[in-house]
């Protein structure tokens, strides 16, 4: 992609983001389908405006880098140990519940025994971005909030490393165990190198220099973006590696005015993360598996938020948080969708199987986020009741 392309790309964007969102507000919807659907609009399968979304998606992805950041810079290590602790056998036992659901559907539709249980995978995750993106960060109940479905989630994201682990044993006919090494030291590793970092590095040259802003804005990025890429080489996700290094931070007191600082750039790129997510999706495809891929989404918007409930209680939370914390969980993943790329594009699985986890995937994201605005506290929610950053 060309620079004035990128440049152009951009340009609609964020003026259509501008014209769709103003629409959005005055008719009281969610911010975040208005991005979608501007994606869909817009791309290639639409009216091929933008052509290859490939760039913008992984320029949006660094938005996702950030919300994680953030995310731990408002959390205390040893509460957040506490907490995946008390949730393990919350998500293992919710996993199993969605993968077997899914794929019974799967099956049923007439999909092989390997395309039933990918798909029956790729319904285990929710969605981090959606999940988090619209749960408010300063208010303490969703602070508590925050560090369960957090942990959840990252738990999750091991179980979604799992997965493509597999998924490249399939391909390859082996398992590669130089990633299965990485699976299982890379997050005491990363852990103990961030820990090291912080304390001999970051925190002396940021007491050093505190007083110029720039200098604070542009280390805060640094350290962001570089343990995100160590996260990377030890095996593990950027997300994991970026939410580490905001945990690491976050019993200093700088952490505030990083979070305060990176909050527009975190925004910048998660709209164009949703803008990518509907760009990517090929219309074409929506005859053969829009029945289907209906189907399985309305099951998991509704099985999802009464198992995560039932099991949340049973570990002693209360009703209204399970509650709460079923609906903000509520849907498919960005996990779902890279199975259904990679499984596709390494022959795993047919093309119709891939785009029914994707098209499922698209729609948990819509209905759920219009359900957890309207329903809950949210930064964009349209009500001002309800609005909270």
């Amino acid at each position: 992609m060309s620079h004035d392309s990128i440049v152009f790309t951009i340009f609609l964007v964020f003026t259509g983001a501008a014209v769709l969102a103003t629409l959005s507000l005055y008719a009281r919807q969610s911010l975040l389908v208005a991005y979608i659907a501007l994606g869909v609009l817009l791309g290639p399968w639409g009216l091929g405006l933008t052509g290859d979304p490939e760039t913008v998606t992984q320029i949006s992805n660094i938005g996702i880098v950030f919300l994680l950041f953030l995310l731990g810079l408002n959390l205390q290590p040893q509460d957040l140990i506490r907490t995946v602790r008390n949730t393990t056998t919350v998500t293992l036992a919710s996993s199993l519940v969605f993968a077997a659901v899914g794929a019974i559907a799967a099956w049923s539709f007439g999909f092989d025994l390997a395309e039933s249980a990918l798909i029956g995978g790729a319904m285990t995750f929710s969605s981090t971005i959606i999940g988090l993106k619209l749960l408010p960060t300063t208010v303490l109940h969703h602070q508590r909030t925050g560090e369960i479905m957090i942990s959840i989630l990252l738990l999750q994201d091991l179980i979604a490393i799992l997965i493509l682990l597999l998924l490249r044993a399939a391909v390859s006919g082996e398992l590669p165990m130089v990633e299965v090494a990485q699976l299982l030291l890379g997050p005491p590793l990363l852990v103990l190198a961030a820990w090291a970092l912080e304390r001999y590095v970051y925190f002396p040259l940021i007491r050093k220099f505190d007083k110029i802003r720039e200098y604070l804005f542009l280390m805060a990025i640094g350290w962001c973006l570089g343990m995100a890429e160590l996260g990377v080489a030890l095996g593990l996700s950027a997300e994991i590696g970026a939410f580490i290094g905001g945990i690491t931070l976050a019993a200093r007191p700088i952490a505030v005015y990083i979070a305060e600082s990176l909050k527009p750039l975190r925004d910048f790129f998660l709209v164009l993360f949703f803008f990518s997510l509907g760009a990517g999706f090929d219309l074409g495809k929506l005859g053969d598996i829009a029945v289907p891929a209906t189907i399985i989404a309305v099951a998991m918007l509704v099985l999802k938020p009464v198992v995560f409930q039932h099991l949340l209680v049973r570990t002693g939370e209360s009703p209204a948080r399970s509650r709460e914390i079923g609906f903000r969980l509520g849907q498919l993943s960005e996990f779902s969708l890279l199975i259904a790329v990679l499984a596709a594009t390494n022959g795993v699985i047919g093309a119709e199987a891939s785009y029914l986890i994707q098209l499922a995937t698209m729609l948990t994201f819509i209905a759920s986020s219009y359900i957890v605005v309207l329903r809950f506290p949210t930064p964009i929610a349209v009500s001002d009741k309800l609005r909270r950053d």
